[in-house]
This record gives C-alpha cells, structure tokens and sequence, in this order.
C-alpha cells in the first residue's frame, strides 16, 4: 500500500516540478507586456489590454507556481519552533498541519469550478433566465473572455491540493521510518 502511495507522490512531485519549472518563465512574459505597456505609454496610444493581460499572466504564475514552491519547501514556516525539531517530529507537525491546508485548497477548488463553470454560461445567470451559453466577459474596454483564467486557477488549486497529499505521503513514510525519497 505505501509503495502505490509513494509513486503517486513521486509522480505528483514530478508533474509538478515540471509545472513549477514552466510557469517560472511567465516571469518574462509579465515583463514584456509591462514593458510594452510602458512603450505604449511613453510613445504611442496607451494599449488597453496590458494592465488586464499583466494580472492574468500573475496570477497564473502565481497559482502554478505555488505546489511547486510547497515541493521545494519555499513557502514561510514558523522556523523559531520548527528547525530544531527532529525530522519525526517536523513530518508530524506538517502531517498535521496539511489538512487545514487541503480543507482550505477545496473550498477554493470548489469556488473556483463554481466560478468557471458560470464563466463557460453553465449556471444560471441574473433573474431566472439561464445563462446557458453566455460567455462571462471582463467589464474593461479590452473585454476579454473570463474562462481562461479561471481555468488556470482550478488547475492550479487542484495541483496544489496533489501536492499537498503528496507531502502528506511523505510525511507518513517519515513517521513509519520508511524512505520518503523526494523527487
């Protein structure tokens, strides 16, 4: 049983490196639309679209970016208390710590496929008209279309919940005195 649990770590570990590695260079495609924003600006009609695409590109490299930074262990840790402790007792204090974070990474799943889905025109809109096949649209001038972004972010959140359940994984493996090789 452990063994079948550790490959889906492993394999969890590995889809999300690949994700984490990938996403690093939206960093570059933020700077060039911010950069062509202040071109725009300086020297020709300012570009309605950069702000907006700006914060899409962000957040998507925000939210793939995330399990990967939970893989490397990058995010911010109480280190007062933790670093001193044994790797027994650190695997207990994550092991117990990560269900809040995975009750928490579900109600954003589910937020987040409610927001897509009504997005996509699957839910019922305004009053008791359906909004079956209304694509949900940003309120700027640029007016892009919502679904995109929002299906970043569920593919996000449901990476970092994998995540999370591989860290888990390993954190029971620690506990039992088992290898819990990371990738």
């Amino acid at each position: 049983m452990m063994h079948t649990a550790m490959a889906f770590a492993r394999n969890v570990d590995r889809m999300n490196y690949g994700i984490g590695r990938a996403a690093m260079y939206l960093l570059f495609a933020l700077m060039a639309v911010l950069m062509w924003s202040s071109i725009s600006k300086a020297f020709f009609n300012p570009s309605l679209w950069t702000l907006e695409l700006a914060q899409f590109v962000m957040v998507a490299y925000y939210v793939l970016g995330g399990p990967y930074a939970m893989q490397m262990g990058s995010h911010v840790r109480m280190d007062l208390f933790y670093a001193p402790q044994s790797a027994v007792r650190k695997a207990w204090w994550d092991g117990f710590t990560v269900f809040a974070v995975m009750f928490y990474l579900c109600v954003l799943i589910w937020g987040a496929w409610d927001s897509f889905s009504y997005s996509l025109g699957l839910k019922w809109g305004d009053g008791l008209v359906p909004a079956l096949g209304r694509l949900e649209r940003s309120p700027t001038a640029w007016r892009p279309y919502m679904w995109p972004i929002k299906l970043v972010m569920l593919i996000g959140f449901t990476l970092m919940l994998l995540q999370a359940i591989s860290a888990l994984i390993r954190d029971i493996a620690t506990i039992r005195g088992e290898p819990s090789d990371a990738l």
